[in-house]
């Protein structure tokens, strides 16, 4: 059953409660998104890291109920 655009950001807001999160659906078929994360839990940390805390935070749920996921992961820019 894929995963709809309101559960993918339940899980992402559960682990980065302060985030400012968007969720794009690129197909309209429930499988396939992009997310921009902009979360002070990515300040500091190469991209890859990042990545891998937001995978961490979908527990499992990448290759099952989604299918693919386009992230875009930032951490806030001091003074905006």
């Amino acid at each position: 059953m894929p995963m709809s655009a309101t559960a993918l950001e339940a899980d992402l807001r559960d682990a980065f409660p302060e985030a400012e999160i968007e969720i794009q659906d690129l197909a309209g078929d429930g499988d396939h998104y992009r997310a921009r994360i902009i979360s002070t839990a990515f300040a500091g940390l190469p991209r890859v890291r990042q990545h891998q805390l937001v995978y961490a935070a979908l527990k499992g749920k990448m290759g099952g109920e989604l299918h693919a996921l386009a992230l875009e992961t930032s951490a806030p820019v001091a003074g905006t």
